[in-house]
């Protein structure tokens, strides 16, 4: 059998050791970890909570273009040469993230070989993501992108668990993702509860049945 380093390294506790160009920070709900435009000069490691990514057009409008949880990086384009943000990262609920200076990533990345794999691992699926996304904005209904949205957001496939309850998330954001009408998401989550797929019980629970969706809706 080959490695799994990804299984093995602890990027959380090798992250947040104290060292030169990196830091911890925790941010509230709503908080603004980086704005779109804002300096790039550091990747970010999520240990705790979500956050979004949304993108702001020059005519004005917004897109929610990616959604992160607990163990992804973000803020990466730095290491290509990106020189501004792209796209502003904001906490859906309280966060914990690790800050890693551009200089101090490349050293880690150049030292650390183990951390290399873990980082690149990140990348790899993250590619993946997008291309799911394009393949899913092209050809299939509202009602199969927002049954996915839900998935990911509910962590589902990652590590072989699926989180009980997702953060507070309003129909307009969900609208945003999926590429439709705050109506037709407000009917779509209807049909979703009536069907036993989701419920709201303290928050909102996704349940793995929700696959049936995808697979045969």
């Amino acid at each position: 059998m080959g490695r799994k380093p990804t299984a093995q390294f602890d990027a959380k506790a090798f992250l947040t050791k104290a060292s030169t160009g990196r830091s911890v920070s925790v941010y509230r709900r709503k908080q603004v970890v980086f704005v779109q435009g804002d300096p790039a000069d550091a990747v970010f490691y999520l240990e705790k909570g979500q956050i979004k990514l949304t993108v702001v057009s020059e005519r004005g409008k917004s897109a929610v273009v990616a959604m992160l949880g607990r163990g992804d990086f973000f803020g990466e384009g730095c290491l290509a040469g990106q020189p501004v943000r792209m796209a502003t990262a904001s906490a859906m609920a309280e966060v914990s993230v690790v800050r890693i200076d551009k200089q101090a990533m490349i050293a880690l990345l150049h030292e650390r070989s183990v951390f290399s794999e873990r980082f690149m691992a990140h990348l790899l699926a993250r590619n993946v993501r997008f291309e799911e996304d394009l393949v899913d904005q092209l050809f299939n209904s509202s009602e199969k992108r927002l049954a996915r949205v839900l998935l990911l957001l509910a962590r589902f496939g990652k590590e072989g668990k699926i989180e009980p309850v997702i953060p507070k998330i309003s129909q307009e954001v969900l609208a945003e993702m999926v590429g439709t009408t705050r109506p037709r998401i407000s009917g779509f989550m209807s049909k979703f509860r009536k069907l036993g797929f989701i419920e709201y019980n303290g928050g909102l629970h996704i349940h793995s049945s929700l696959l049936n969706v995808l697979l045969h809706g």
